[in-house]
């Protein structure tokens, strides 16, 4: 404002107090130096019972206005005549005003009282409403933050009890009669329980947990609550309870239970709705946490079917395998290996290994379909191209349009040897280590299963020496990919060589040594699912029986 207007301004405002000061909408009281009340307008004294000239202001007017009126006047670097302070703010009964100063020459003050209540009351509002907005983010944040069901009950416990009342409760639906709660007190760390207790016995908790709407607080008697309710470290008596579902996907997935110390306020309304919309991010949330619990929890159970078997000496034989992959996060894929022992050590286990086409979960159920029927056909593991036509039948059947290669193997330990049966139906031909280094690759061919109506295979055997070792592996081995520029296959002579500097070793020792060097070829490339079985006559010595006829025993 110009200084000649705001001038104008200032005599008119002087000139209306101490003439007109009754027309005048907004409360005016004029006080001079001493603090006491020098004129008080119509308006003015309809608002303060106390206000009249002569009466000082500690008693004219509220503590906020005179405190403010001493502390203006106590200023001895004054500012110039009518040029107005800073307004202060407070309250006169339920209604909150702003006063705004004006200093006369005679260094009286007039105080313009403002009625900004409903100013006040919107910016608390609002306030309010940014402190629940920040707080509902929050609380996304940290339910979000985990996959876990006991995580996401005790963090629900803990923000409610801090943010929404004096300490919280969730209760997951009741497993039978046991009831499974998280209880935070503000301040402190939250306790996980397991009850017996009807749920019916806490007004709207029964209907909570079937996901009704909430029953309103000022219905719920904190008196009829159960003492399983209460947490331990509750501070005094329950004055106000508040339950609510919390809401899941499909189902509920609990209830909230707010309860405030009989000194606090009761639940309002806006109170209560804000408790519903934080119910529903914390009931997302868990039902989130359980639905991953359960989904893992099935994984789980389906993986342990689906991942190769840990392979130990059987039948006087020495079995190893090793599995790899295709990538660091999976855990099964299209190559497998299997282990069917036979009944006693005069029949034949069989060792089945094979590499269904492609990789990942397609493949790991296709894979896990291929091991369940040779399981099934195990007993008529005397005639591999019978169990193969089977097999090629069953996977021309199936809606799978994959194919798959194996190779199979019957092992028979006979006195000091091992006796192999070696059939391959489109799979890279197994290798056999002598003790002499020599590396032979047995001469088995057939076709794929899962592709023709048909298939041929033949069968070759072969025997093991003590120390040798017969090895069944998959093509992620020899087609890894790799070395000095990334691009060369590991291929069947490097792995020819490497298998014979291993002459004499245990079939774990083999196994080990092969997975290794394929894993440094590839290095941190791509590479396919790698499978290897190493199957390994023991170095044994023969022990006759006691009587000297029947046959004896082996031992290593």
């Amino acid at each position: 404002m110009a200084p000649q207007k705001e001038e104008t301004a200032t005599k008119a405002r002087r000139q209306l107090l101490p003439d007109a000061g009754d027309a005048v909408l907004y409360p005016v009281v004029v006080a001079d130096r001493t603090g006491t009340v020098v004129r008080v307008n119509r308006a003015a004294a309809a608002l303060l019972a106390d206000a009249a000239p002569g009466v000082g202001m500690a008693r004219a007017v509220p503590a906020w206005l005179a405190r403010a009126h001493a502390e203006a006047g106590a200023r001895t670097a004054a500012p110039e005549p009518s040029r107005p302070r800073s307004s202060v703010r407070g309250k006169i009964g339920e209604l909150g005003f702003e006063a705004h100063p004006t200093r006369h020459e005679d260094g009286s003050i007039a105080w313009w009282l403002v009625d900004d209540t409903d100013r006040r009351l919107a910016e608390e509002a609002l306030a309010t409403e940014r402190r629940r907005t920040m707080f509902l983010a929050e609380a996304s944040n940290v339910l979000l933050a985990s996959l876990n069901a006991e995580r996401c009950m005790q963090a629900t416990a803990r923000l409610a009890a801090r943010h929404l009342a004096d300490a919280a409760v969730v209760v997951t639906p009741p497993d039978g009669r046991q009831l499974l709660m998280t209880s935070a007190v503000a301040g402190r760390e939250p306790v996980r329980t397991r009850i017996t207790a009807d749920p019916s016995a806490v007004p709207g908790l029964g209907e909570a947990l079937q996901g009704f709407p909430p029953v309103p607080s000022r219905w719920i008697d904190p008196a009829s609550l159960p003492d399983w309710m209460l947490p331990e470290d509750f501070p005094g008596d329950v004055g106000s309870v508040a339950v609510t579902p919390l809401p899941g996907h499909g189902v509920p997935a609990g209830a909230l239970i707010l309860l405030r110390a009989g000194g606090r306020a009761e639940f309002s309304e806006s109170e209560e709705i804000f408790a519903r919309l934080f119910a529903a991010r914390a009931g997302a949330a868990l039902s989130a946490a359980r639905m991953y619990a359960e989904q893992n929890a099935i994984t789980q159970t389906l993986m342990r079917d689906l991942l190769p078997p840990e392979l130990h000496r059987t039948n006087g034989v020495e079995f190893a395998g090793g599995y790899r992959p295709a990538g660091t996060r999976e855990r099964v894929g299209g190559d497998f290996y299997d282990l069917h022992p036979g009944g006693t050590d005069e029949e034949s286990s069989l060792v089945v290994l094979g590499d269904v086409c492609g990789k990942g979960l397609d493949a790991a159920v296709l894979t896990g379909k291929i091991r369940n029927t040779v399981q099934a056909l195990a007993p008529m593991a005397g005639d591999h191209e019978r169990m193969l036509q089977l097999l090629n039948g069953a996977l021309l059947t199936s809606h799978h349009t994959r194919f798959a290669t194996l190779v199979l193997a019957s092992v028979q330990r006979e006195e000091n040897q091992v006796r192999l049966r070696l059939t391959s139906a489109g799979h890279p031909a197994p290798l056999v280590v002598r003790n002499d280094g020599t590396v032979e690759e047995i001469s088995t061919r057939g076709t794929l299963v899962g592709a023709l109506p048909q298939i041929e295979a033949r069968t070759v055997e072969t025997c093991l020496q003590p120390g040798e070792t017969c090895l069944l592996y998959t093509d992620g081995v020899t087609e890894a990919r790799g070395g000095p520029l990334g691009d060369a296959m590991f291929g069947e002579e490097r792995l020819t060589r490497a298998l014979s500097g291993c002459a004499g070793l245990p079939g774990t020792a083999v196994v080990e040594r092969v997975q290794m060097l394929a894993s440094q070829w590839v290095g941190d490339g791509r590479h396919d699912d790698m499978a290897v079985v190493a199957i390994t006559a023991p170095r044994t010595t023969h022990l006759s029986a006691v009587n000297g006829r029947t046959r004896g025993r082996y031992t290593a």
